[in-house]
């Protein structure tokens, strides 16, 4: 009768260890899964930052490249006055 007793304890023992070191698993997948999530979207998180930096850089020099050719277009406008004043028909 003991015997069978130890026995079902064993058991009963055998299956709660199992237990836990299934949860144990199962928490440790999760964690990795998280850590794999978090990982990810912090290289997405950088790769637009770095996007971001490129198109504000591009924008900053088609300003600059639009802000020259304004210069350049509107100083003939300038001129034009002196070429006049040298005109005799």
């Amino acid at each position: 009768m003991l015997n069978a007793l130890n026995t079902k304890l064993l058991i009963a023992i055998l299956a709660v260890l199992t237990t836990i070191a299934g949860t144990e698993a199962y928490r440790a997948h999760e964690a990795h899964k998280a850590a794999v999530a978090a990982a990810q979207a912090t290289a997405i998180l950088q790769q637009q930052q770095r996007d971001a930096a490129e198109r504000k850089k591009q924008d900053e020099a088609f300003r600059k490249q639009v802000e020259d050719a304004k210069k350049h277009h509107n100083s003939a406008a300038g001129n034009e006055s002196k070429t006049w004043t040298t005109y005799v028909p």
